[in-house]
């Protein structure tokens, strides 16, 4: 609350707050579909942490911590197994973006939180971080494709060759055509993007 006075006293009051991004909620639903544990890790009063919350129904609220308790915390997520990816943007941020092992600042923010995340989110719209994982796992998912086929194919192709059972003229295509499937399958993470 911020009050507005002049000499003959109380004229109005302000009540200030932060509203929470229109877009967050589907980021959130989507990390919560996908089996992620998401924690509210905030210095804000618990009250408003909860209120936050409770519109992006994440269930474990951490409110009222310091940047110390932040870091304290992801090193206890850390050290039980976690693979911490961390959002922030204030000066009270960067200690904790240092210790996660995905930190993400946004490009409002402190100067000191973008030099010590691994990315700077330049849009502020965590609907492009949310199509950024979205792009991440599928790109993963292809590469395993691509090894898995590679493999496959080496496995097969090269005994045969060694055994004359495949001369060097078909392997010379076999090996082509190979490599032309995994650039296309590679060709479908682009597909997927502009759908």
């Amino acid at each position: 609350m911020v009050a507005l006075a002049d000499a003959t006293g109380c004229l109005a009051l302000f009540r200030i707050g932060d509203e929470v991004r229109p877009e967050s909620a589907a980021l959130i639903a989507e990390l919560l579909a996908a089996g992620r544990k998401v924690v509210l890790l905030t210095g804000d009063a618990p009250a408003v942490a909860r209120r936050v919350a409770g519109q992006l129904d994440i269930t474990d609220v951490r409110a009222s911590v310091t940047p110390q308790g932040k870091h304290d915390c992801v090193t206890a997520l850390q050290a039980g197994g976690a693979v911490v990816a961390m959002i922030g943007d204030g000066v009270n941020d960067a200690p904790v973006l240092a210790q996660a092992q995905v930190s993400v600042a946004m490009g409002g923010g402190a100067q000191l939180a973008r030099t010590q995340s691994d990315f700077v989110l330049l849009s502020e719209n965590l609907d492009h971080l949310r199509h950024g994982l979205r792009r991440a796992i599928r790109t993963l998912q292809v590469i395993r494709q691509n090894l898995w086929w590679s493999f496959a194919y080496n496995f097969i192709a090269l005994p045969l060759a060694i055994a004359g059972y495949v001369t060097p003229w078909l392997a010379g295509i076999g090996m082509s055509a190979s490599s032309l499937l995994v650039v296309l399958n590679s060709l479908r993470i682009q597909r997927m993007e502009t759908h």
